[in-house]
């Protein structure tokens, strides 16, 4: 899915994006007077949104193959007596049509990732207009642009979740949800992989903020859009994949290998994305003059460059569903056309996405996955020809392949996994799946641990939520975030004392110190819990014997209160602290003096941090307009409130 990123700041120099306009409140009012049973609104939303998901997936699908056929068919027909060169043509036909697209338009409205965020509350979107965005994609894709549609399917089925919230008037975590819904309707529609598509929607789009009810909605509208695009587009897969064959357990090692060199291919990838972005926005040195190339023209640069590489190489042309399955039914494809396949696919990919065209990027992940395992495979029964017959064949090492090189580039390892698991349904591939994507997602982790920049294939088509707060957090120090003012009890205070502590001043935590106010350990509620439960059981099994019974006004801090504790200081950024806290899964950490951590100077606490992130983003947004204007008339200095209603220009 191609977009640009959606500015996080708002500046005189930047206009601010649209704010969209509520929805008349009649359907919110209407559900508000009949009051459905909860289980009934799901049933009624995911009905909704799979439904509207799945209609429009498979128009959009129709659209693709009418423009495919009409420009490589019938206009290709005319002009190929002129010469093979004519093939070029066709993607530069294309390239013009988007970019007259993009000049009519001026913006084919916020990606999924603002979408996301704009969910959260993070950021604002520009009007959704995924029509115009798909119309787009389908002349891109269907005149040879080198990307795929799902994250197109993905972006319609998020923009009718999206509508659906603002037509009910629902809250940021309930839009969110049917965000994912339709994410999820639109990722199982366009291919025909309903567990996948929730999976994607739990992993990339909801993250870890989904609860059980949740699961509900995302599920429903996944089977439901996965239905229609059954019942419209046909009930098989984009491409059909052959049996996995385990000839050896011995051959799991030579996986491993596969997933390390998928995870070069993913960085690769999003890199050269992240620099053809650069060059037709001309902010590569000495490039500059791209700048200058008018809107218009870029989408026809891109599509000439796909066109000329096509002329030799014209697999890489389109979708590529085709040399995919090719390849996974062993056609016969030497080893220098499949890495020259790598090279160029990767190319051309990059060019077409840089340069405006319209598109996502999971049908190419894809290519260069069984590109780069089926080259793999050859090269192994070329290095290993001792062990020949122990040794599955290129099409086993090339499904394996897309799914490592699609996890790392998407950083959505169990959607890799579930998609190419529904495409195969074949569990003998599990294993070897896991281990070379595990190993791929890890170490692009390694490698790229803080790669959030917007040209990826996380925003540009998975659509990753954009971490706003990266920024800020990136800037900020623990000593504007911690808490000067915090509990402290001694260590020698009774559980039962320090509970009523804790309830009395509405603590979730407390430090422990000792005599002398230095540090200890940390008690927190749920370590009075455990120490009452723990009491009962005691109680109760001893009941009728004669051994002692614990007493929690004996039982001290020092005895539940945990002592192996990790530190923040004042002066480290608070990106920092936040890692150890998220590591560990703790809500807060002590600050201490960096030459004495027994010496307590503040507590640091997630609640705070988010506070902190939110009022820095607010306050970078609004400094622009708060200054305080002279009136020309009188004088007298302009209100903040009607500084603000002035026109953004």
């Amino acid at each position: 899915m191609t977009a640009s990123p959606s500015p996080n700041v708002l500046t005189p120099q930047t206009p601010p994006a649209t704010v969209l306009s509520p929805p008349k409140p009649m359907l919110a009012s209407t559900l508000n007077r009949l009051q459905p049973a909860p289980e009934t609104l799901v049933l009624l939303l995911a009905l909704v949104i799979g439904s509207g998901t799945g209609c429009a997936v498979v128009l959009f699908h129709y659209l693709i193959q009418y423009i495919h056929s009409l420009m490589l068919e019938d206009v290709m027909g005319l002009i190929v007596p002129l010469g093979f060169w004519t093939l070029a043509c066709i993607p530069v036909l294309g390239g013009l049509l988007v970019g007259i697209m993009r000049w009519w338009l001026q913006d084919f409205g916020p990606n999924l990732s603002a979408l996301i965020s704009a969910s959260q509350g993070l950021d604002s979107v520009s009007s959704l207009r995924a029509s115009g965005k798909a119309v787009a994609a389908s002349v891109s894709l269907g005149t040879g642009a080198s990307l795929g549609p799902e994250g197109p399917s993905v972006e319609i089925g998020a923009n009718i979740g999206v509508i659906v919230g603002q037509a009910l008037q629902m809250s940021k975590e309930r839009q969110r949800l049917l965000l994912g819904a339709g994410a999820a309707a639109g990722l199982a529609a366009g291919f025909n992989a309903p567990i996948a598509g929730v999976f994607f929607a739990l992993e990339v789009v909801l993250g870890t903020t989904f609860a059980t009810s949740a699961v509900s909605v995302v599920l429903l509208s996944a089977v439901v859009a996965a239905l229609i695009a059954q019942i419209g587009l046909g009930g098989q897969p984009p491409f059909t994949l052959p049996s996995y064959e385990v000839r050896s357990p011995l051959e799991l090692p030579l996986y491993l290998g596969l997933g390390l060199f998928a995870s070069l291919v993913s960085i690769a990838y999003t890199q050269s994305i992240q620099r053809a972005q650069q060059f037709f926005d001309g902010r590569i040195p000495g490039m500059g003059w791209m700048s200058r190339v008018p809107m218009l023209l870029r989408p026809a640069i891109g599509g000439l460059c796909v066109g000329a590489i096509a002329l030799q190489f014209p697999q890489i042309l389109g979708i590529g569903y085709e040399t995919i399955e090719a390849m996974l039914r062993d056609v016969q494809f030497s080893l220098p056309l499949l890495l020259s396949l790598l090279v160029l696919k990767l190319a051309a990919t990059a060019i077409s996405l840089g340069s405006g065209l319209v598109g996502g990027l999971f049908a190419p992940a894809m290519f260069l996955g069984a590109s780069l395992g089926a080259a793999y495979g050859k090269l192994m029964a070329l290095v290993l020809p001792l062990s020949l017959g122990s040794i599955a064949a290129p099409p086993a090492y090339a499904m394996v392949g897309m799914a490592a090189v699609l996890a790392a580039s998407a950083r959505a390892p169990l959607t890799a996994i579930l998609l190419l698991f529904e495409l195969t349904r074949d569990y003998r591939i599990i294993l070897p799946l896991m281990a070379a994507v595990g190993l791929s997602v890890w170490l692009v982790d390694r490698l790229k641990p803080l790669d959030r920049n917007p040209s990826t294939i996380q925003s540009t088509s998975l659509a990753n939520s954009p971490d706003h707060n990266a920024d800020v957090l990136h800037q900020l120090l623990v000593v504007q975030a911690m808490h000067q003012t915090f509990l402290s009890l001694p260590s020698t205070m009774s559980v039962l004392k320090a509970g009523l502590a804790l309830t009395t001043h509405q603590s979730r935590s407390a430090l422990v110190v000792d005599a002398s106010e230095q540090l200890i350990g940390l008690v927190t509620l749920q370590d009075i819990h455990r120490a009452i439960s723990r009491w009962e059981t005691y109680c109760h099994t001893h009941a009728a014997s004669d051994h002692p019974v614990i007493d929690l006004t004996t039982q001290t801090l020092d005895d539940i209160c945990t002592k192996d504790l990790l530190y923040a200081h004042e002066d480290e950024r608070i990106q920092d602290a936040l890692a150890r806290m998220s590591a560990r899964g703790l809500n807060q950490l002590p600050v201490v003096d960096r030459h004495n951590i027994r010496h307590i100077i503040g507590l640091l606490e997630q609640e705070k941090i988010t506070l902190l992130c939110s009022l820095t983003l607010m306050q970078q947004s609004l400094h622009p307009y708060l200054g305080m204007e002279k009136d020309s008339a009188d004088g007298n200095e302009m209100p903040t409130a009607e500084l603000m209603s002035l026109p953004q220009s």
